[in-house]
């Protein structure tokens, strides 16, 4: 017995072996750091350091949504159940690392009866026979001397892991959606209020021109422009307060839960100045922490793994079935040295002919890391690309705002004064019509341009990801330890 002990222990320390290529992280396949030049930042000011959301959106209002939509959120619920399956699967796989002992008792009773055969008179001896036995047994399991089995566990962990980064790159994506939604929300109502004011203009507009007209000193064409120009602005009231419901309703959606109109905001220059910049800090090397980057460096890592696996594959599969238990033909001599009886039975299995089929597994096995290999590097290019158009934008977009503030503060210079000079009858009403519809124009532009700014700090946040304040899942940080 001592000897066979030593045996199974001496398999068992045999089974940390593996055959799994080592894991080495793949160089950066982009620069060190970010783009510069005109259209970017400084160097110092480019290189941006993870924060969490409310370092970055100030308002409490857009806070109290955000942490709504964290809890209810659809997507959000998916992604958590998704984890639930991974770390299901894995714990499987990881099973098979340990032998499954099953516990059995059974107990029969026969009664032969008495009689004589048919073959030469002889008689037959009969009665009631009884039997108890209860045992412990283990069926099949496969001694891992190659690491087979540790490589598909090693490849299901890292499979899990790499759920666990999807879900937090869903809440990431999440987070921006709703900060982004909220801000076209602002910028529509602002829109919607340049809309009222141009149509409430208009109507003046219209109501001098008409009695300039009954007065005998203003043309009809006059009146007709003027009608002209409230049409226009009753039609971009209706669209500009449709575009708001419609902006209310896809804030919901992204919630999962019905949004309070007091978490809204009423103008974009309201809601634009409660979202600040990020602060200065590190290299690219800041990608490497991006949900989608680790994801896809968790599928590396898993097909990795199934390298190994497909390579031990190729070597015999050792398993071992035993039952140790008792038996006896009576329940007080169950429990008697003499019932004791165990049983042993090592078998190997060795595939000699399988037409190239292990050898391809190699090979698959192998395609497939190069694959995951290849999505990881563009997962990073694509993130670097993404960030360094953020960049451009930001590095632009200050001078572009100041621009269209001057430009907006010169057409309603300009509008105020045509229209004085109309009302004196020093112009004619085309010149007013024209500074009105400049003056629209460039209150119109100069929302967009304060949506694209506040917007393009929403997308900085989202490419950079790294939010630590996302990456707690709803039952506690991801812990290695605990998954196993």
């Amino acid at each position: 017995m001592i000897r066979k002990a030593i045996t199974l222990v001496s398999l068992a320390a045999l089974s940390a072996c593996s055959f799994a290529p080592k894991y080495v992280r793949p160089e950066l396949p982009v620069p060190p750091s970010w783009p510069v030049g005109d259209s970017y930042l400084r160097q110092s000011e480019a290189a941006l350091p993870s924060v969490a959301y409310r370092d970055i959106f100030r308002d409490p209002r857009l806070q109290k949504i955000v942490e709504q939509a964290l809890v209810n959120n659809r997507d959000l619920r998916i992604a958590a159940a998704n984890i639930a399956v991974a770390r299901a699967q894995y714990r499987i796989q990881r099973a098979e690392l340990l032998p499954a002992i099953e516990a059995t008792s059974n107990y029969t009773r026969s009664d032969a009866g008495t009689g004589r055969a048919f073959n030469g008179g002889a008689p037959v001896s009969g009665g009631v026979r009884e039997n108890f036995s209860a045992g412990l047994g283990i069926t099949a399991f496969e001694v891992d001397l190659f690491g087979r089995v540790r490589s598909l566990s090693t490849a299901a962990q890292n499979r899990y892991f790499s759920t666990e980064a999807a879900a937090r790159a869903t809440r990431l994506t999440l987070v921006g959606d709703i900060a982004t939604a909220w801000l076209t929300y602002a910028a529509d109502q602002s829109l919607l209020q340049i809309a009222r004011d141009t149509a409430a203009s208009a109507e003046r507009s219209v109501t001098l021109t008409r009695l300039r007209l009954d007065g005998g000193i203003a043309p009809r064409t006059d009146l007709a422009q003027a009608q002209i120009v409230v049409q226009t602005a009753r039609s971009d009231l209706a669209t500009q307060t449709t575009a708001v419901a419609q902006d209310a309703n896809a804030l919901q959606l992204l919630v999962g839960a019905p949004v309070d109109a007091a978490l809204l905001p009423t103008s974009i220059e309201e809601a634009a100045a409660t979202v600040v910049a990020l602060p200065a800090g590190v290299d690219s090397g800041v990608l490497l922490r991006r949900p989608d980057v680790v994801q896809a460096e968790y599928q590396l890592r898993a097909a990795n793994a199934e390298i190994g696996a497909a390579r031990a594959a190729l070597f015999p599969r050792i398993s071992l079935t035993a039952l140790a238990g008792l038996a006896s033909n009576t329940l007080s001599g169950l429990f008697t040295g003499g019932a004791f009886n165990y049983s042993l039975a090592p078998s190997a299995s060795y595939p000699i002919f399988q037409a190239g089929a292990g050898r391809a597994g190699v090979a698959q096995s192998k395609a497939q890391r190069d694959v995951a290999l290849a999505s990881y590097e563009k997962t990073i290019q694509t993130a670097f690309s993404e960030v360094a158009d953020a960049l451009a934008r930001r590095g632009t977009i200050g001078d572009q705002l100041a621009a269209q503030a001057a430009l907006n503060a010169a057409a309603s210079d300009n509008y105020r004064l045509s229209d004085a000079r109309y009302r004196g009858g020093i112009d004619t009403f085309l010149q007013s019509l024209d500074a009105q519809r400049s003056l629209y124009s460039a209150r119109r532009s100069l929302v967009t341009t304060q949506l694209i700014g506040a917007t393009n700090l929403v997308t900085l946040y989202r490419t950079l990801g790294g939010d630590a304040t996302l990456d707690v899942t709803p039952s506690g940080p991801r812990d290695a330890s605990t998954a196993k």
